[in-house]
């Protein structure tokens, strides 16, 4: 299990990408679409969006299994975290100054694929919202959406989307 820490201090000047390099944050290689044709990032004036994000490391997709049989909230935690790694990855790759670009986190939506039993799910993608504040300051602090589903894409447990105020 993984402990999951109230997150450091944010000095209010540092920029996102000094701090990912700061706190040792690596981002996975952006994940091209895996079956459907869609864009994994969409610009419209000063809105990012990012599409559904699957707990995967520079393609190797992780945690598949339903959450409250296979994995633990711990465990829902963490892909909920790798799966909002993969958003800040789209992000950084469609903007000209990587996430220093990113004016606010303003909305993200998690999917957990749950047993009919398990309740957490807001806990579970709780490992998304911490790491954009730890990201982004208070910048980083969104509204929110978390639903348990019985099913998600090639059987993972978490899937996170987003959506940004990004500059100029």
């Amino acid at each position: 299990m993984t402990n999951h820490p109230v997150p450091p201090p944010i000095d209010a000047d540092e920029l996102p990408e000094a701090r990912l390099r700061r706190l040792g944050i690596e981002l996975p290689e952006p994940a091209r679409p895996r079956a459907a044709r869609i864009l994994m990032a969409r610009r419209v004036g000063n809105q990012l969006w990012v599409s559904g994000q699957l707990p995967s490391w520079n393609g190797e997709l992780r945690y598949v299994g339903r959450v409250g049989s296979r994995w633990t909230l711990s465990e829902a935690q963490d892909a909920a975290r790798l799966s909002a790694l993969n958003v800040l990855a789209q992000a950084r790759a469609l903007l000209t100054h990587g996430l220093d670009d990113v004016v606010s986190v303003i909305n993200l939506r998690g999917f957990v694929t749950v047993e009919p039993d398990f309740t957490q799910v807001a806990d579970a993608v709780n490992g998304a919202s911490d790491l954009m504040m730890t990201v982004f300051g208070e910048a980083g602090a969104h509204t929110r959406t978390a639903v348990g589903v019985a099913s998600m894409p090639y059987g993972v447990a978490v899937e996170i989307e987003a959506l940004f105020e990004v500059r100029g």
